[in-house]
């Protein structure tokens, strides 16, 4: 069972043992990313977190860093969001203080050299080339910029290619003082561990964090009242799309309901979309339907790699299985088919500690609640037909339909024409 112990100074502290596991996971989330930069300072949390492998006074090298884990077997990484930003360390449940040394160094004191810092916009450029250069993943970008525009929650979390090459220390200086505190920072320690001596070595290793207030980021602005389109024109082989709606934030209480109706639509290899789009038509390798959701803002999308001549076939066949959806019920055996695949692909992803760790911390950072996964199981399992007939109804609208592709095309009128339920 999971344990939330909050210090004086506002640091959360998270366990989760693990009776059957032989590892540990140590995960440091703090509530910053992108949705909390400036149109200058775009892209600021993920150089920070590239920054943050660099070196510090006990390690001074990136290979220093790096090394030390790597000498134990241990997988380590971070993570930059729109709501957060991630680093953690896996390791042989033996090596446990040394990986909380290590994750608390680099969180604490790394020193962000200049010459690293020079270096690391090369790095990040090219990452987002590769980003560019992959329709795949950049389409998803373009979903972004589509829903939300000039405002955070439309840029890039990596940043722009301009606003990484002026991003000065000071500002990266400023970012980390302002944000990196022990109210917005939450330790969470998953796998074989012994909870009450963890609580005692977390609060010395975490001593030094510091204790103002963070600031605060802006209010997502979302206005429409017609279908969007949004096209990326380029020569490829392949047209990749995202078609979707608007839909609630997490803490909505229809959250669930919607999470279910999407695995109904695009969620599994027997889903409705992957049926009519893969097996019955051969439009599309991959076709997936997901839902994103964070605390101002929410989204239903189907994803879709479709051979450049039948695109329009691909878009009309998912349009029509949203409206299929939001007029007639799912039969009861489809429903209880989209509530047991919730149920087992949760339970097969919390096997390993790090999966527990985000789980947990994830929830506590984004809604300030943790529910278990037996408490999600309840909700699920109250979920009805008319549930999921009238959250379909409600989103399955002209004024929350959106559409962002990239491929060789450029006939948004034809596009359009399309974009009716």
């Amino acid at each position: 069972m999971h344990k939330i112990t909050t210090l004086k100074n506002g640091l959360r502290i998270i366990t989760v043992p693990q009776k059957n596991s032989q590892a540990v996971t140590i995960l440091v989330l703090v509530g910053t990313g992108s949705k909390y930069e400036t149109k200058e300072t775009s892209g600021i949390s993920h150089f920070l977190e590239h920054l943050y492998f660099k070196g510090t006074k006990k390690r001074p090298t990136p290979l220093a860093v790096a090394e030390e884990l790597d000498k134990l077997g241990g997988i380590f990484n971070a993570f930059t969001g729109e709501e957060y930003t991630g680093y953690f360390a896996k390791v042989d449940a033996l090596h446990f203080e040394t990986a909380l040394d290590w994750v608390s160094d680099i969180y604490l004191n790394s020193l962000l050299p200049s010459k690293e810092i020079e270096k690391e916009r090369g790095v990040i450029i090219e990452e987002i080339n590769m980003y560019l250069d992959t329709p795949m993943i950049y389409v998803g970008e373009l979903w972004k910029t589509l829903l939300y525009g000039d405002q955070p929650a439309g840029w890039d979390i990596a940043g722009t290619k301009e606003t990484i090459g002026r991003i000065s220390k000071e500002q990266i200086l400023d970012y980390r003082k302002s944000q990196y505190v022990a109210s917005n920072t939450i330790v969470c320690v998953a796998g074989k561990i012994d909870s009450p001596k963890i609580i005692s070595q977390i609060k010395k290793y975490f001593s030094r964090i510091r204790t103002t207030q963070p600031q605060k980021k802006l209010p997502v602005v979302e206005k429409q009242n017609k279908p969007q389109i949004l096209l990326s024109p380029k020569k490829t082989d392949q047209t990749h799309l995202i078609l979707g709606v608007r839909t609630f934030n997490i803490l909505h209480p229809d959250h669930f309901i919607l999470e279910i109706l999407g695995i109904i639509l695009g969620g599994m290899m027997s889903s409705r979309l992957f049926v009519e789009v893969r097996e019955k038509l051969g439009l599309a390798y991959y076709v997936k339907t997901d839902n994103e959701a964070d605390p101002d803002a929410g989204y239903l999308i189907t994803r879709a790699g479709v051979d450049n001549r039948r695109v329009d076939k691909a878009i009309s066949t998912i349009l029509k299985e949203y409206k299929k959806i939001s007029e007639k019920k799912v039969s009861l055996s489809e429903l209880k088919k989209a509530k047991d695949n919730f149920k087992g692909k949760l339970s097969l992803l919390l096997e390993p500690s790090d999966a527990k760790a985000s789980f947990y911390a994830g929830q506590e950072l984004l809604e300030k609640r943790i529910l278990t996964p037996k408490e999600m199981f309840n909700i699920v399992d109250k979920i009805t037909t008319d549930d999921i007939l009238k959250v379909a109804k409600a989103i399955f609208r002209p004024e929350r339909l959106n559409l962002a592709l990239i491929g060789p095309t450029k006939d948004k009128a034809k596009f359009q024409q399309l974009l009716k339920l």
